[in-house]
């Protein structure tokens, strides 16, 4: 269904806090969206996420996420998208913060597939956005970040609709918010899109050669995969905590 703004705006039910104040200043689509999920020792994870942000966990679980998706439409709220700009692949490493029962992501490293879009992402956001080679199609993911030696290919067959999701894949995906530091402090995006509709997924060949601070997550298989083709975003400005 091709939705309007207001449509997906006015669609609140399913958030786990509630909207925010003032007007939207970006839309952007996440599509064709890949998740992989590691468990990973919340002791290591500490050393990865500022003191100042409260790692969430699921029935005392930690998580690190892949996501590798498409973003396209990107645009300030009163202008055009540019597709040289603003359709890019984008691959991201994120964790899960619970700050004040706001539920939210951070992002551990997050990459562009065009440069121009690098540079403006991060000038722009403030998020750590770096430039990798990136190639997709249905089927296939490739990244090659040549800056920290990390990699992704994976080969994967997309499955059906899930009919339900379990209470993990909704912590996984229902996020609405995300946190950022920067110049020693800590800012929240709040973000609002309609609920994630996820699809099962068979991972037919991964290579993953990520290390963030001491976790690898090349040493073993993710612990459970999505796929969803995608969501409109409307998003706020940052807001200093």
């Amino acid at each position: 269904m091709n939705e309007s703004i207001e449509e997906i705006l006015n669609k609140t039910l399913h958030r786990p806090f509630g909207m925010p104040k003032g007007n939207w200043t970006y839309y952007q689509e996440w599509n064709k969206a890949l998740f992989l999920h590691w468990e990973v020792p919340f002791e290591l994870l500490k050393k990865c996420v500022p003191s100042n942000l409260s790692i969430d966990t699921f029935e005392g679980k930690c998580y690190i996420s892949l996501v590798a998706f498409t973003m396209e439409k990107i645009r300030p709220k009163y202008f055009p998208s540019v597709s040289l700009i603003s359709d890019f692949d984008e691959i991201n490493i994120r964790t899960y913060i619970d700050n004040n029962n706001k539920k939210g992501v951070y992002f551990l490293n997050i990459e562009a597939g065009k440069i121009i879009s690098t540079f403006l992402a991060k000038a722009i956001s403030g998020l750590p956005y770096e430039k990798s080679k990136i190639s997709r199609n249905d089927k296939v993911y490739k990244s090659e970040n040549s800056k920290k030696h990390f990699k992704l290919y994976t080969e994967f067959n997309v499955g059906d609709n899930l009919k339900s999701k379990t209470d993990l894949a909704m912590w996984l995906t229902e996020r609405y918010c995300l946190y950022l530091d920067k110049d020693s402090e800590i800012y929240r995006y709040d973000i609002h899109h309609k609920e994630w509709e996820l699809k099962s997924v068979n991972i037919k060949e991964l290579q993953v050669t990520y290390t963030i601070g001491e976790i690898n997550l090349s040493e073993r298989k993710p612990d459970s995969a999505h796929y969803s083709e995608g969501i409109k975003v409307i998003a706020w400005k940052r807001k200093k905590l």
